[in-house]
């Protein structure tokens, strides 16, 4: 006969195809309505992909962007141009780090109040009316950090602080503390708590703990969304200089509103180096955090 946990395995088992058919099928169902709607409005600018004219303008625009109608010798083929705007690509890589140390930094430190697990006692502690509350609290700065865009934390810190690169930093920062927080949160809520516990038992301090129980089974995962979001965060600081924040996007943003197209191809090709440079750190530093 078989036992009540058998019987719930059994549940779960059956339960869980069917949320994941449920799940397809309301994402098909929003897709097809969207795409309904984009179809019937006629201010959606759906039918400009059929105008002869849009793809005109395209054509043109890339030309622009190529040097092929401009007269004199394209930005992006002016050593002095590489060498001018590279500083600029030194300011934006630099912004980028500062964000995702900062972003880090605060996540690494908050990470235990915002853990389920840690507020609960479940972790080697003791469940508390203080951890409980500051558990909803640190959950609620993470969501209301991560829900306000860069742009507009850029937007608010440049008020009082001068535009540069530690505004945008700072304004990376905060969007990214609230993803870096909650992922870090989460990879602590599912650690396995027996090396906390045996701790706790043995009488260590809170502080060893931390970094003898906590610390080594998070900080491979922590690492490894830090590296991500870095890869996000240099792309994104081109929105960021939309608001004189610094860094190529500035530049980006000042030489578009002045038609220099070829400007324009030299910056989005600094980007690329950028990404790609920060792409090939992540990817070694991810494969070197595995091993160590």
């Amino acid at each position: 006969m078989a036992s009540g946990e058998d019987f719930k395995k059994w549940v779960h088992s059956k339960r869980a195809p069917s949320l994941v058919k449920m799940s397809f099928v309301a994402i098909a169902a929003l897709s097809i309505l969207s795409w309904t709607i984009i179809i019937i409005e006629g201010d959606t600018g759906f039918t400009d992909l059929f105008d002869s004219k849009t793809w005109g303008n395209a054509s043109r625009f890339i030309a622009n962007m190529a040097g092929i109608h401009d007269s004199t010798t394209p930005s992006f083929l002016i050593l002095d141009r590489w060498l001018a705007t590279g500083v600029l690509a030194y300011e934006t890589l630099l912004m980028s780090i500062l964000a995702i140390f900062i972003s880090g930094f605060i996540a690494l430190a908050t990470m235990l109040p915002a853990a389920k697990n840690v507020s609960s006692g479940e972790l080697g502690g003791i469940k508390s009316t203080t951890g409980t509350i500051a558990y909803y609290i640190v959950r609620l700065v993470y969501a209301f950090s991560r829900a306000v865009p860069e742009l507009i934390w850029a937007l608010l810190i440049v008020f009082f602080l001068s535009p540069g690169v530690l505004a945008g930093a700072l304004a990376l920062a905060f969007h990214n503390f609230g993803i870096i927080g909650r992922l870090t949160a989460e990879v602590v809520e599912n650690i396995d708590p027996a090396p906390a516990r045996a701790l706790r038992t043995a009488g260590a301090s809170n502080v060893q703990i931390f970094f003898y129980g906590v610390l080594p089974q998070t900080l491979p995962q922590f690492l490894t969304y830090s590296l991500y979001r870095w890869e996000v965060v240099i792309r994104t600081t081109v929105i960021i200089g939309f608001v004189s924040a610094g860094g190529l996007g500035r530049e980006f943003i000042l030489r578009l509103n002045w038609f220099h197209y070829t400007d324009v191809t030299l910056l989005i090709l600094w980007y690329l180096i950028l990404v790609l440079c920060v792409d090939m750190i992540s990817f070694w530093l991810r494969k070197l955090s595995k091993f160590s």
